[in-house]
């Protein structure tokens, strides 16, 4: 049984892997971090809202407020979060 158990663990890890390689490959990088209650609830719903997978929440999340700090509306966005209390 823990040889089973060994085996199915160094395949798993093998697997994951070679998923790492695959998006490296195609130019993708990782990014983690952790967010308050307020970001997690707004997280929530744009997910519900859109059906995006994580991935495309944080990739999509980042063009827009890239989109936000070029046309200058940084403080204009920051400003709608505080009167919104988000």
């Amino acid at each position: 049984m823990a040889e089973n158990k060994k085996s199915n663990s160094s395949a798993n890890a093998e697997k994951q892997r070679r998923f790492r390689e695959r998006q490296k490959a195609a130019g993708k990088k990782l990014v983690r971090g952790y967010v308050t209650s307020d970001a997690m609830k707004c997280y929530d719903e744009i997910r519900d809202k859109t059906g995006w997978s994580d991935s495309d929440v944080l990739s999509n999340s980042l063009r827009l407020m890239y989109a936000a700090y070029k046309c200058g509306q940084i403080k204009l966005l920051n400003e709608w979060l505080k009167d919104h209390g988000r």
